[in-house]
């Protein structure tokens, strides 16, 4: 009965090990310091050239573009239905803005064949920013060819 026992407990140990949540050390949706490093790293950076608008009109509106500037045929992957984020700092660079905080994104996996020239467009809007110097950051979160954006802007 003692063995059965032990046997069961030890089981059950190894399945709540296993089952158990892991840091991804590659998790570029979440991590701009991390997206940043891999960018550099990534010999198919240069196949996307990004840029990042940001307008001040009857709110904040951030126009995120990402550009294949290759002359092939590529195709970006997205680890979910989340192909983007606009994250906002103040100066001291705390966070006061998120464009996906009250969003929800398929766990599916996504891919967008990016012909030459191509572009996708990326656009989200703050209301209501208090006056302030901030920095927007811009990030695709794709896991081939993550990329970061960032730009300054004042609200007055």
């Amino acid at each position: 009965m003692n063995g059965k026992f032990s046997f069961a407990l030890l089981s059950a140990a190894v399945l709540a090990f296993a089952c158990a949540p892991r840091s991804h050390s590659n998790d570029t949706a979440n991590s701009t310091s991390t997206t940043r490093s891999m960018r550099s790293h990534n010999s198919h950076a240069a196949a996307l050239a990004a840029s990042l608008n940001v307008a001040i009109n009857d709110g904040v509106n951030f126009d995120f573009r990402v550009t294949n500037a290759s002359d092939k045929k590529i195709e970006v992957n997205f680890p979910s239905g989340q192909t983007h984020e606009v994250i906002v700092v103040d100066s001291l660079g705390r966070e006061v803005w998120r464009w996906s905080k009250h969003l929800m994104f398929t766990a599916s996996l996504q891919n967008k064949v990016m012909h030459e020239s191509d572009t996708l467009t990326y656009r989200g809007h703050w209301n209501n920013a208090p006056r302030g110097r901030y920095t927007a950051i811009a990030t695709l979160a794709s896991a081939n060819f993550p990329l970061e954006q960032r730009t300054e802007f004042v609200v007055r």
